[in-house]
């Protein structure tokens, strides 16, 4: 089994229906786990009851929690979420919590030293401290693991240097339709996307990049290889998680060398499936888990 390992934000999602476990890490470790890979998530926690009940959640999941540091003075993260007509969130990100201040611990490097993938945002690096953290594991990667940067820029959470300085340590970069004019226009690049993707692929040396259009599918591109899937119909609950879960099932397909057709549409019937359920960690249905990781049973 591959070792997936999300590095970042462990935080509840405060939806209209209830307290969610999320995360864009934790969504994409969450998602790695239900479809069989042996996931982990490096992220920091509050000493309060929020923190606990994250803990005990995700390792029913059978999640490796131990590189999950527990902060005295801070709370958990909470986010503040309302739901449209239509599904989309819109977020409101509490500020100085407990994943603003993940600290380099000689565990985490140690297990990233072993890591298939290690999928993080650009969200954990508002703080200097998570930041200096987050770019320190990804140095010690193998040179053949997947450096996953899914791109996330919520409110005013991000720089061009924290989006440069990202992109020079990944190989993978995911970034949603609607995000990447903005993400392009703060790196300098400007045109359409057959333009964009080029450049950022030859300037950061990206051996793949994802672009994810909601309910419209995605668009793969590695090399001159291009795989175009229209999405997957599904009536949506919300949209909470869809993205971090097409990023999981992405690095799965890419680890096992699938062809790019075969990913792309795979990742979309997973991201589909979230969008019919309520928050990011729904529990998978048996047809799901098994698409990329076949039991020896």
């Amino acid at each position: 089994m591959p070792l997936m390992i999300g590095l970042g934000e462990l935080l509840w999602d405060l939806l209209p229906q209830g307290p969610m476990l999320g995360g864009a890490p934790a969504n994409y470790a969450v998602t790695a786990c239900s479809m069989g890979a042996s996931a982990a998530v490096i992220s920091r926690i509050g000493s309060d009851e929020n923190g606990k009940k994250a803990v005990s959640q995700l390792a029913k999941l059978d999640l490796n929690i131990d590189h999950i540091q527990v902060d005295p003075l801070r709370p958990t993260g909470t986010v503040s979420v309302s739901i449209d007509d239509f599904g989309h969130p819109q977020y409101t990100i509490h500020e100085n919590v407990a994943w603003d201040f993940i600290h380099n611990l000689t565990s985490a490097l140690q297990i990233a030293q072993v890591a298939d993938s290690i999928c993080f945002g650009s969200l954990a690096q508002r703080s200097e401290t998570s930041r200096a953290t987050i770019h320190e594991i990804l140095q010690v990667m193998k040179p053949q693991s997947l450096r996953v940067f899914d791109v996330n820029l919520r409110q005013n959470y991000f720089s061009r240097d924290v989006l440069e300085s990202s992109l020079e340590l990944a190989n993978v970069l995911k970034v949603s339709e609607e995000e990447l004019p903005r993400f392009a226009d703060c790196l300098g690049l400007h045109g359409p996307e057959d333009a964009v993707v080029p450049q950022l692929a030859r300037k950061y040396g990206l051996i793949l990049t994802a672009i994810t259009r909601g309910s419209r599918g995605s668009l793969l591109i590695r090399d001159d290889e291009r795989s175009d899937h229209p999405g997957v119909a599904t009536q949506v609950a919300d949209t909470i998680g869809a993205g971090d879960a097409f990023s999981a099932a992405m690095t799965l397909g890419l680890l096992a060398g699938l062809e790019l057709d075969i990913i792309n549409e795979r990742a979309n019937r997973v991201a589909a499936f979230v969008c019919s359920q309520h928050g990011a960690t729904p529990a998978f249905p048996p047809e799901l888990k098994g698409l990329f990781i076949k039991s020896d049973a």
